[in-house]
């Protein structure tokens, strides 16, 4: 631990990170990247810096310095180099996922707006990729460097960059939840505080070991899975997003198997696998070595956490574990989280005064009331400030408010948009409160209580029907667990503009294998009913159209947020694909 000290009190960059660690422990595991078939590629903190060091004199070569590479990788080590590499170049890495039929249009937004210099990938993508790319004319100019065919013996020829805290280390896309992907300039001084302030939080240590399948190319997979464990000298195995779509219980087998001590996802990996697993798969599962299960990307629901602390109780896991936290790009990565070690605060709320903007405490289970779990606190210098979006004034406690962050991990700006950066990265409050300093914009709606932030929605995903506000996921929740044959999260809620006023419309995924293990099948008409009795009295909306898809029929981002906008374009234009759908009458 004294070395790893020094470590941290000497390194400015993650490129002195990684070089101290390969000097003072050569041969330990970097990362590990389990394959489909169970084997685990490995990459030794040597053998990492030196495939940097050889990728980043290539780049030097081609005068990448200070330019943008993008990044065209899966999951895996080649990622990891590809990524390292370009900070020991002193080029900007601009992560993002291989392209696919479904993400070309994501893919020419990003290279329009990037303008990226180089295209990082493997001679094997780029068979595919090449033909796939050339639907995004931004990149005819970029130069493609197969980084498989770099020759390590470059990395005699690297020379350390000049990095100053300011210097901008990668561009962190968007997840495209509410708006087109941009580009978030994160610079080294905002990686190294936001860094330091996960391993103080989750109290990573070189006794550490993690387990993530989220996708690197999003901030949680990016910092959390390649990131966070050199920076902390912790011990990673890495899995593929789709093999843990395709069978969740993978992701905590190897928790399990390698006796992982931290890992996490969003809301909706605990609730699949929750729903998944059999007896007899618990019966084989150790999950006592897991200490901290972080959850974030999406809102945290107190019923998820209960139903999975109470269905793997038996397999060793502790609710004292879960780590509900907060964060987004724009912010690095965390910018609020609680005390390891204690089960999360919740706090019931009344949900019709929540909607008007007051916070009232209810009775757990009593009607109309809402069960909010907390994420924690700001760490390591940050402040969080609950804020009129109007006034721009702080709210009186026991007020709902757009959630203003301020402090070293908040992120520069967004790349090549000065306008919206001057909007959202430098907001004032009012009166000059705060001595006139910048404060970042979340977008996110919210309350805090006794210091600790409780979140309730998205400022532009708030549905208005009749002169009240109503959060999104409230009746998205209420609509799922109207049916048996409805997917959990598989739910999005949005109004529309009607001739009178607006028109709240659900878009619901139907769990077709379900439907016909039941031998009933499925019943759109029945299903459909169900959805607008619950909302209704529930909620007190009235649901003007419920449409049935297919799983995966609702678009998420890479993270698997639910993407509103993106959802109610496709119902206006037609292209949703419906198993069924059903308008409800006027005056009904």
């Amino acid at each position: 631990m004294v070395v790893e000290a020094r470590t941290r009190e000497r390194s400015t960059t993650l490129v002195e990170v990684l070089r101290s660690r390969a000097h003072e422990h050569p041969d330990r595991q970097a990362v590990g990247y389990q394959e489909d078939d169970g084997r685990l590629l490995e990459l030794s903190y040597q053998e990492l810096d030196r495939r940097a060091r050889a990728l980043a004199a290539s780049l030097r070569q081609c005068g990448a310095a200070g330019e943008r590479a993008l990044l065209l990788y899966p999951s895996g080590l080649d990622f990891v180099v590809a990524f390292y590499g370009c900070l020991y170049a002193g080029t900007v890495a601009v992560p993002t996922h291989p392209p696919r039929r479904q993400t070309l249009d994501r893919l020419r937004g990003l290279a329009a707006d990037a303008r990226p210099a180089i295209v990082l990938t493997t001679s094997a993508l780029a068979e595919v990729a090449g033909p796939a790319t050339s639907a995004a004319p931004a990149l005819a100019p970029a130069k493609w460097i197969y980084t498989d065919t770099v020759v390590e013996d470059l990395a005699d020829e690297w020379s350390e960059p000049e990095l100053r805290a300011d210097s901008i280390a990668f561009l962190q896309y968007t997840s495209g939840s509410t708006a087109s992907p941009r580009g978030v300039a994160v610079s080294h001084g905002n990686i190294m505080h936001n860094s330091a302030m996960i391993r103080d939080c989750f109290g990573h240590s070189s006794a550490t070991h993690g387990v993530i399948w989220l996708p690197p190319q999003h901030d949680m997979g990016l910092i959390g899975g390649v990131i966070q464990p050199i920076f902390s000298h912790a011990r990673i195995t890495l899995l593929s997003p789709l093999a843990f779509l395709q069978r969740p219980l993978l992701w905590l087998e190897t928790i399990s198997r390698t006796r992982a001590t931290t890992s996490g996802a969003p809301n909706f990996a605990y609730e699949l696998c929750a729903r998944k697993v059999t007896p007899q798969q618990l019966s084989t599962l150790d999950l006592s070595c897991w200490d901290l299960a972080f959850t974030g990307a999406e809102p945290v629901r107190s019923a998820t956490l209960e139903r999975f602390a109470d269905t793997f109780a038996a397999s060793g896991f502790r609710r004292e574990a879960f780590y509900p936290c907060y964060g987004l790009a724009e912010a690095t990565l965390l910018a609020t989280g609680g005390v390891k070690g204690t089960i999360p605060r919740t706090h019931t709320v009344h949900a019709g005064a929540l909607e008007d903007g007051r916070v009232i405490t209810a009775e757990r289970g009593a009607d109309d009331s809402r069960t909010l779990v907390s994420c924690g606190r700001p760490w390591s210098g940050q402040q969080v400030a609950i804020v009129d979006p109007e006034t721009t004034r702080r709210v009186t406690p026991g007020r709902v408010g757009e959630v203003w962050i301020t402090g070293r991990s908040v992120a520069q700006q967004y790349w090549g948009r000065p306008v919206e950066s001057e909007q959202v990265f430098r907001a004032r409050l009012a009166d000059g409160e705060g001595d006139g300093e910048p404060w970042l914009r979340t977008g996110d709606l919210g309350y805090l209580d006794e210091g600790e932030l409780f979140l309730v929605g998205r400022l532009k995903d708030l549905v208005v029907v009749d002169g009240r506000n109503h959060y999104p996921e409230d009746i998205e929740q209420v609509a799922e667990g109207s049916h048996e044959h409805l997917r959990p999260h598989g739910c999005a809620a949005f109004s529309v503009d009607g001739p009178i006023e607006e028109q709240v419309v659900v878009v619901a995924e139907v769990e077709i294998a379900l439907a016909r293990r039941t031998g009933a099948g499925l019943d759109a008409d029945a299903v459909i009913r169900q959805v607008r009795k619950a909302v209704a009295e529930k909620c007190d909306v009235r649901v003007h159209e419920v449409v049935l898809v297919r799983p995966g029929g609702v678009p998420r981002t890479t993270s698997g947020k639910i993407r509103r906008g993106a959802c109610r374009r496709d119902f206006l234009a037609g292209t949703l694909n419906a198993l069924g759908s059903s308008q409800d009458a006027p005056g009904r």
